[in-house]
């Protein structure tokens, strides 16, 4: 009984809050990311955001989005133009995004 409620905890934890996923997905499309970045096949092909969230824990996806190019560095990236920095973006905001990119995993 206590392994299953330690359990149902921990799976609740890592599940990601669908309205807030829901927020940063919008905001993901208000703030035009798909001119450079796509989902599912949908926007910039040579910025595919498939399963970002398997590739980079979310303290990471938030310095990409908050201090792009020393990420773009730190990777080697290379691609022009470089990446607008969101840091001026409202914290809330902010974890929508980050929220929203963490969600995008294998299927």
């Amino acid at each position: 009984m206590l392994a299953a409620l330690v359990l149902t905890t921990a799976l609740a934890a890592a599940a990601p809050d669908a309205a807030l996923v829901e927020k940063g997905q919008a905001l993901f499309t208000s703030n035009h990311c798909s001119i450079c970045h796509s989902v599912a096949g949908k926007g910039n092909p040579k910025g595919p955001l498939d399963a970002i969230g398997d590739k980079h824990p979310a303290a990471e996806l938030k310095q990409w989005l908050t201090e792009p190019v020393e990420m773009a560095e730190k990777a080697n990236a290379t691609r022009k133009p470089p990446m607008p920095s969101f840091a001026k973006l409202p914290a809330a905001d902010l974890d929508a995004l980050v929220a929203y990119l963490g969600s995008l995993k294998k299927k």
